[in-house]
């Protein structure tokens, strides 16, 4: 059972050079890069600076994906932002997990069950879209909490789980340190995403545990995803084996 997961930090629309408000690039990347499950950070929900747009509907529509989930975490004066998760297949059973840590940025994992069903083969894949802290200390203890949630650690062994997002990990640590012992892999290696016109960090990560990487994981570096966001976009051909 094949599918691709994209995750990308849509920087609520607004070009990384151009600081431009144009939702419709980030839909032209997203079409480009033709993803079954989208992981989005940075999404705008009645924001003046992005005329108010609720963008998780916009893009869902736009690009046809009939399954979406939202989370606001930063709340403004007027609207907010969050993780977002757009999908061809069925999301169930969605949490919102706190990672907010005392005197940081408010942070939430958002995480869902995907039903994904291929001919007469049908599994469960567990998603957790994250947009991490900006301290080394700090993502350390978010992704901890994370994996010690009852929502990820009361999953089956079996179950194929997939963690993604803007980890703001420019060093990969977090990978040996704290998600290996749990079973996890990094699918996507040190693929550098930021900033965009000349991407130095690889700032968005993939880490997955019974998927196997079916082809090799990518940035898009085409001109437009250059423009749209301050991050590209992470690409990934998995497959779930069949049981």
């Amino acid at each position: 059972m094949q599918f691709r997961l994209l995750t990308y930090n849509i920087h609520k629309g607004i070009g990384g050079v151009d600081r431009r408000y144009r939702l419709e690039r980030i839909i032209e990347v997203l079409h480009h890069c033709n993803p079954d499950i989208a992981f989005l950070q940075e999404v705008d929900e009645g924001v003046p600076r992005s005329k108010h747009d609720c963008q998780v509907t916009l893009l869902a529509e736009a690009l046809g994906f009939r399954y979406h989930a939202y989370q606001r975490n930063v709340r403004l004066k007027h609207g907010g932002y969050g993780n977002a998760i757009l999908s061809r297949f069925p999301l169930a059973d969605v949490e919102n997990i706190d990672l907010s840590i005392r005197f940081k940025k408010r942070r939430r994992a958002l995480v869902a069950h995907c039903r994904i069903q291929q001919d007469a083969h049908r599994r469960t894949l567990l998603l957790a879209n994250v947009h991490l802290g900006l301290s080394a200390i700090e993502r350390q203890m978010q992704l901890r909490r994370l994996l010690k949630s009852p929502a990820i650690a009361r999953a089956a062994k079996t179950t194929p789980v997939a963690i993604a997002g803007d980890y703001n990990d420019v060093w990969g640590r977090l990978g040996q340190g704290i998600l290996k012992p749990y079973g996890y892999t990094s699918v996507a290696g040190n693929i550098r995403t930021f900033p965009a016109a000349m991407p130095l960090r690889p700032l968005d990560r993939i880490y997955t545990r019974n998927l196997s990487l079916t082809h090799h994981a990518f940035a898009s570096r085409t001109r437009i995803a250059r423009q749209a966001s301050d991050h590209l976009p992470l690409v990934v051909d998995m497959e779930i084996p069949i049981s």
